[in-house]
């Protein structure tokens, strides 16, 4: 493919440069700011130009890089980043070793930022067989940080992003096919202003969630743009709190307002990426991958009211820069429950926390603990997925406890026992 230009008569897109408030990309208002009114009409310029490339979803842009008048891009078929991540992921067949570099490469690319220097570019450019498309600029770049990360998170918007261990939370309505379409838009916007009302929450505590979701038709993913230990805690405490809102409206709802959820927990990879809206990419991102596979998969077989975390071990970027945490599923929530603290105070349905409790379950032992179980989940393929039951207990003063999640002994099938037919509980020793 060469680097030639594609015309559009589009209209721009310049919603980023109006948003107000929280920016969708995170806080770049700030950097906008910065900007001269010729600095902010050469990024306008510039997004025009990278529409072009980008040729209606043909094309992904993989990477940049800012020479003194120009900026280059790394233009790829959007087939071919497929193949390469096909390739990647596949790596017992037999490919060229060429090959298997170029797709090692391009997933090293969807991992990390995408401006590269000169000497990157060239090797990229080389190694994955395009010339490099060439833009020319209205005026020369300042380089200011500022810049740099506005025209990051414009290229991003016409690529994709591969994260190795993303923490997703899936919420999903119990009988949602069942309900009235009038139902049904009045659960899903229930549990939309619950995911808000978390969010507020989480704000007002200084605990920051760059919060995205993606509707499932019946429910919605949500995760965390940020990444790391502190990303992924702070996500699970959302959680905790959408489903302690939606608890407090069901108990004053009358007839079918607000939903019955399940949820589930769980860590993995997956793809980012922006679908197009007409003729422009939205800037609203997509995930899915191997984490919304898992999750699907996990809440299709939860219980109504259960909360399930999916069986992971992952490396995340540490509190410290260049540190790595190396976090099971179990540890994970042990290291959640250490920072509940700073919900304290957090006024819920008019009354504050107390404490807040979070924990995997099991069966007592003898020296009065409880035990971890794993739960393992058999799909529709036959294939296994082993997970986790939670529990989540807040303590409110002058107010009866909000008590999220189902208790093990309702697996266990003793007098309180449901129908569990598609959990399949081995002994397994966590």
């Amino acid at each position: 493919m060469s680097g030639r230009h594609h015309k559009s008569s589009h209209k721009i897109d310049t919603t980023f440069l109006s948003l107000t408030g929280q920016d969708l990309w995170g806080n770049l208002n700030a950097d906008l700011d910065s900007l001269s009114l010729a600095e902010r009409s050469n990024i306008v310029d510039l997004d025009r130009q990278l529409h072009g490339y980008w040729g209606l979803g043909r094309n992904f842009i993989l990477g940049w890089c800012a020479t003194a008048t120009t900026i280059e891009l790394l233009v790829v078929p959007h087939y071919t980043v497929a193949e390469y991540a096909l390739a990647s992921n596949n790596k017992d067949t037999e490919i060229s070793q060429s090959s298997l570099e170029a797709a090692d490469f391009v997933m090293g690319l969807l991992s990390h930022k995408r401006q590269l220097d000169t000497r990157q570019m060239g090797n990229a450019a080389k190694l994955l067989g395009v010339a490099p498309a060439v833009i020319n600029l209205r005026q020369p770049l300042t380089h200011l940080e500022s810049e740099i990360r506005i025209i990051e998170k414009l290229v991003t918007r016409y690529g994709v992003s591969y994260v190795q261990n993303r923490a997703v939370a899936l919420f999903d309505i119990v009988g949602f096919s069942l309900l009235s379409p009038f139902e049904q838009m009045t659960q899903l916007n229930s549990l939309s202003y619950s995911l808000n009302a978390a969010h507020n929450k989480m704000l007002d505590r200084k605990l920051n969630v760059n919060f995205a979701r993606s509707s499932t038709g019946d429910g919605f993913y949500i995760w965390n743009r940020d990444l790391g230990v502190s990303a992924n805690t702070n996500l699970y405490h959302l959680m905790h709190l959408v489903l302690a809102d939606n608890a407090i409206a069901r108990s004053k709802a009358h007839g079918r307002t607000v939903p019955l959820l399940r949820a589930a927990f769980h860590l993995g990879s997956c793809y980012e990426f922006h679908q197009a809206e007409g003729l422009n990419p939205t800037v609203f991102s997509d995930i899915v991958g191997d984490v919304t596979i898992e999750l699907a998969r996990m809440v299709e077989h939860a219980l109504p009211g259960q909360v399930l975390v999916g069986d992971f071990n992952a490396r995340l970027p540490g509190e410290k820069e260049n540190t790595v945490i190396e976090l099971d599923a179990i540890a994970f929530v042990d290291y959640a429950q250490i920072n509940l603290s700073q919900l304290n105070g957090l006024v819920l349905s008019g009354e504050e926390i107390e404490s807040i409790k979070c924990y995997l379950t099991g069966e007592p032992s003898d020296d009065g603990l409880f035990s971890i179980r794993k739960l393992c989940i058999e799909d529709k393929h036959g294939l296994n997925h082993m997970v986790f039951n939670a529990k989540i207990n807040i303590y409110r003063r002058h107010a009866e406890p909000i008590l999220l999640g189902i208790e093990d002994r309702v697996l266990r099938g003793n007098d309180l026992a449901m129908t569990t037919a598609s959990l399949i509980m081995p002994d397994i020793n966590p």
